[in-house]
């Protein structure tokens, strides 16, 4: 059975028969020898294969391989002489199991990111792409094994819902009624009784609220799955699907909750690095050089703590012309974040207590009755990488929060009762899987760094 490349390359030592399968990355072939590297996406390498025109089907098979195709090769394991590599393969055996046409897209030559999300997939073949897909891989993994370690239930959130986690509005609905001819009721409106749920059903937009169902039964849960936003939104930072990664905790608050976001990312960085790191090193050397640099300053720099206040303070100080105005109540921009993190304080810093004009329903009324118990985690680059908050355990208070932000209490029926039964505080944060995984990357659109990416226009694949 062929060997992965990975596990080749990690052989000890040279010796003995081995396979190998996958796609070439480039052939090259003169009168005496061929030389095909051999990738399997398995790491960042490929393994070179040495094929002789001694072969039973050199001239009709080998011979004519080209970048793209898909061969098992099998022969003896030995010391390269060839620079950057640490073994090749001997051939006696090369078979060629998919061959590829003339226009076959990828070839050795740098392509445009634009380009390749035009044959998205074939995109996983590139350096770049493989490398990104490997990154998300140890990253999802690092972010399991830091949950269940600390003692958290992974909860599996529903992803149709009936309400609105953030009260944005900005929805895909979710329905099985026929676009041409709806039912409708005397008004003239559509019936949504008569849908498929019974009522107007969406892509949910958080795991939040069911999280703090889990939370309340079972102390420390998190959900780890695809989230949705229906905006029309065509920056390098957006999809309209992204992943979500989203604890929860009861008997929490703000400091705990910072603690526990500081420990995260640590976590999740520090594991990428030890599982990838030549998948890194290729993001260092090729697409953000400041990549490796800015990953170890996080794992190794105690984070700032600073609140809302302080923060405008110290941007109105700052003496800096932002794009857009610094002003108590207004939220922080991008601009504003990075200045902070890699400016001012020059390592990464929680934010909390926002005014709660700014902030959502179910967040933590503080005493001053201006400010909510919520905080955002600011990282160079970025900015922000992290929201979250306590939550609102109060039942009149939330109520009363729900009506402010004049939604309808009904759909929160539910969340409300947890408030009347067994309530107690509790906390968590949601963190953007997508762009954390843009982040360790350096890449520079969220798009390339998303196998699928779903975005206004586009969904492909």
């Amino acid at each position: 059975m062929a060997e992965s490349v990975r596990d080749l390359l990690a052989r000890e030592g040279a010796g003995g028969r081995v396979s190998v399968q996958g796609w070439l990355r480039t052939a090259r072939h003169s009168k005496n020898v061929s030389f095909l590297e051999v990738s399997d996406g398995s790491c960042f390498a490929g393994i070179q294969v040495v094929a002789a025109p001694d072969l039973s089907n050199y001239e009709d098979a080998v011979a004519k391989l080209t970048t793209g195709c898909a061969v098992r090769a099998s022969g003896e394991l030995v010391d390269s002489p060839g620079k950057g590599q640490r073994y090749e393969i001997h051939a006696d055996e090369v078979d060629v199991v998919g061959g590829v046409e003339d226009d076959y897209p990828l070839q050795k030559k740098r392509h445009s990111f634009e380009f390749l999300r035009t044959i998205g997939h074939l995109r996983p073949r590139t350096n770049t792409l493989g490398a990104v897909l490997r990154v998300r891989n140890a990253a999802s993994r690092v972010i399991h094994d830091f949950f269940q370690q600390r003692g958290f239930v992974m909860l599996h959130s529903p992803v149709i819902t009936r309400s609105d986690a953030e009260g944005a509005g900005e929805m895909f609905r979710v329905t099985t009624l026929d676009p041409d001819d709806p039912p409708r009721g005397e008004d003239g409106r559509v019936d949504a009784s008569q849908d498929f749920f019974g009522g107007a059903s969406f892509l949910t937009v958080s795991g939040q609220l069911e999280a703090e169902i889990g939370a309340l039964s079972l102390s420390k849960v998190y959900t780890f799955g695809p989230t949705f936003r229906a905006e029309n939104s065509h920056t390098s930072r957006h999809l309209a699907e992204f992943w979500m990664v989203e604890p929860e905790v009861a008997f929490c608050d703000l400091s705990g909750l910072a603690d526990l976001a500081e420990d995260f990312l640590k976590a999740v960085f520090r594991g990428v690095l030890e599982s990838c790191p030549d998948d890194i090193e290729f993001f260092n050397e090729r697409i953000d050089k400041s990549v490796l640099e800015t990953l170890q300053h996080v794992i190794e720099t105690p984070f700032e703590r600073i609140t809302y206040s302080e923060a405008v303070k110290i941007l109105e100080q700052s003496g800096c012309s932002f794009e857009f105005p610094v002003a108590w109540g207004t939220d922080l921009q991008s601009e504003h974040e990075r200045f902070l993190a890699e400016e001012h304080i020059g390592r990464p810093v929680v934010v909390t207590d926002y005014p709660k004009d700014i902030k959502a329903f179910y967040m933590y009324l503080n005493d001053d009755e201006k400010t909510v118990a919520a905080l955002d985690v600011l990282v160079p680059k970025v900015g922000e990488i992290i929201g979250g908050s306590q939550r609102e355990h109060r039942h009149d208070v939330l109520l009363r929060r729900i009506d402010e932000h004049g939604l309808s209490r009904e759909p929160y029926w539910w969340y409300l009762d947890l408030r009347r039964y067994g309530s107690v505080p509790h906390a968590g944060f949601g963190l953007g899987f997508d762009r954390v995984v843009q982040f360790m990357t350096g890449m520079e659109n969220i798009r390339d760094v998303s196998p699928f990416p779903r975005v206004p226009g586009h969904a492909e694949f």
